[in-house]
């Protein structure tokens, strides 16, 4: 075999899983003697995820955040999974991935656009006056801060609300993201000149980034969620179909323009 060329670049290498004739690890763990059986899903997960042995706060509050985004009823990732499952059910994979792909800026990973927010505000020098200007740059943009404000939940959404109280009842944290997402708040209601709803993806943005989560990681805990969600909306659509109904109520309530003169 020939040596490595100079300045070649590295083979890619895995981590995550390696297997012999008669046995299959995950990283550094014997699959059928250290995990199956002695670990929950939630901690093998996080082991994969961060790469590190999980701490009970890290379960604890994962498992809260998981139970939180699973379900928000008729949303869009939701209605997506019932109308193609509908089209296609013999393709349940399909219907769940379908609303996957609805987990995004504006929907459930909402907590990856406020998490970027709370970075900035823990690289300023002055965290209060950057919060500031984040505020008024989205009023005068007639935008929403991310991870404030819901349709539904007013003054207060009671999801968020929980998820810090269950992070702050934790000595381990740091508790930067908490104050940052504080700080974030006050200049919200200080810029709005009213008090303006933390939402759970908000919340769910300072709990994960406290547990040591990267943003640029967080939609995937959104996307693993959901799809136990999606996977119920697809039990339920079995059992009682709706895809049609909602088709059918869409097709009648939005109307049909057509160009030219009427008939």
């Amino acid at each position: 075999m020939s040596a490595p060329r100079p300045n070649a670049s590295p083979i890619p290498e895995t981590r995550l899983c390696s297997h012999t004739l008669t046995s299959l690890h995950y990283r550094d763990k014997n699959l059928v003697e250290d995990l199956l059986g002695q670990r929950s899903f939630t901690e093998v997960m996080l082991m994969q995820i961060l790469g590190r042995e999980p701490r009970g706060v890290d379960m604890r509050l994962v498992d809260a955040v998981l139970i939180t985004l699973m379900e928000h009823g008729l949303t869009p990732s939701a209605i997506a999974t019932r109308l193609v499952y509908m089209s296609a059910p013999e393709n349940l994979q399909g219907a769940v991935a379908a609303g996957l792909m609805a987990v995004g800026s504006s929907f459930v990973g909402t907590m990856e656009n406020c998490a970027r927010l709370l970075d900035q505000l823990q690289a300023a020098a002055d965290p209060q006056a950057e919060a500031l200007a984040i505020a008024r740059r989205h009023k005068a943009e007639r935008s929403a801060v991310p991870g404030f404000g819901h349709h539904l939940h007013k003054p207060v959404d009671p999801r968020a609300y929980k998820l810090l109280d269950l992070a702050r009842a934790e000595p381990e944290l740091p508790g930067r993201h908490l104050q940052a997402l504080a700080t974030l708040s006050a200049a919200v209601d200080a810029v709005a000149g009213r008090p303006i709803t933390l939402n759970a993806t908000g919340a769910v943005a300072a709990l994960l980034g406290e547990i040591g989560v990267p943003t640029g990681v967080m939609r995937g805990f959104a996307v693993i969620s959901r799809a136990a969600g999606l996977v119920a909306h697809i039990v339920e659509e079995q059992q009682s179909p709706s895809g049609r109904f909602i088709w059918s109520t869409v097709e009648q309530a939005m109307p049909t323009v057509v160009d030219g003169p009427s008939p």
